[in-house]
């Protein structure tokens, strides 16, 4: 049976991440997908230029009209954007019984600056990540979230043991590191467990996070164990960023290749 998986998060229009990469995730790995808007956004592959919030009231109806409805194995949980829409999403997940929460706090830009403010932060640490099965920073979120001012690639490991000990696995990401191989750690019941792949060497890395999270759910959804899921998502993600040069969207920082698998870009099969 094919598995519905769920995202909450903002839009992309230029498609490369947020909701529109967590579709083209689920698709990709045989799941069918829906989406609840937490924003819309102006954007492109070179930048962010507006963000029109949805309100939390919104939040909770789009979510209530799809559990009403949907058998929904797995929920991704990306930009939230406000400590009330933080809430909302809580107590969605609390009245409906989310069987698989994945959480990716969208709260770090590249650059390093803070996208939301520190009563968003602390609502997604006390409120949302206890429901979590498992949540996904790179090395600034871990940060955000812990209260410490940075985490170093070498503090990797103990950032997600810190972070697993408030509930749910931590994977944390090391895309911001450097080095001849990107390297996540994974904190859960049975440990840690270091996940290296050799890093793709490729500018279109837009959307990479969300992209990796819904993926977690989708293997989640497909009743695949928590460490399985992960390493199936990082292996995806890999040969997505392995395929990204071939697609050529945009002039700036383009989207991975989510269906690399099945299509060129010429528009022929894989």
């Amino acid at each position: 049976m094919t598995p519905t998986i769920l995202t909450v998060a903002g839009s992309d229009p230029s498609g490369g991440a947020g909701i529109q990469a967590d579709l083209k995730t689920f698709s990709a790995l045989g799941a069918y997908g829906g989406a609840v808007l937490t924003a819309l956004t102006a954007q492109n592959t070179r930048g962010v230029t507006g963000v029109l919030p949805v309100p939390a009231s919104f939040v909770t109806e789009q979510l209530d009209a799809l559990f009403a409805d949907l058998d929904v194995a797995a929920v991704k949980v990306g930009m939230l954007g406000g400590a009330d829409v933080v809430e909302a999403v809580a107590d969605a997940a609390r009245r409906h019984g989310i069987r698989h929460l994945v959480v990716d706090p969208v709260m770090v830009a590249t650059s390093g600056d803070r996208l939301v403010d520190d009563a968003t932060v602390e609502a997604i640490r006390d409120r949302l990540l206890p429901l979590a099965c498992v949540v996904t920073p790179n090395l600034p979120e871990a940060a955000a979230l812990l209260g410490l001012p940075a985490v170093a690639p070498e503090e990797a490991a103990d950032a997600a043991a810190e972070l697993h000990a408030k509930g749910p696995a931590a994977l944390v990401k090391g895309g911001h590191a450097a080095g001849p191989d990107a390297v996540d750690v994974l904190a859960d019941d049975d440990g840690l467990l270091e996940l290296r792949e050799r890093r793709v060497e490729t500018a279109n890395t837009h959307g990479t996070g969300c992209t990796l999270s819904s993926a977690i759910a989708a293997g989640l959804g497909h009743g695949r164990p928590l460490r399985d899921a992960v390493r199936d998502a990082k292996t995806y993600l890999t040969e997505a960023l392995r395929a990204a040069d071939q697609l050529h969207v945009g002039t700036g920082h383009g989207p991975v290749h989510h269906f690399h698998a099945w299509w060129t870009p010429e528009g022929t099969p894989a």
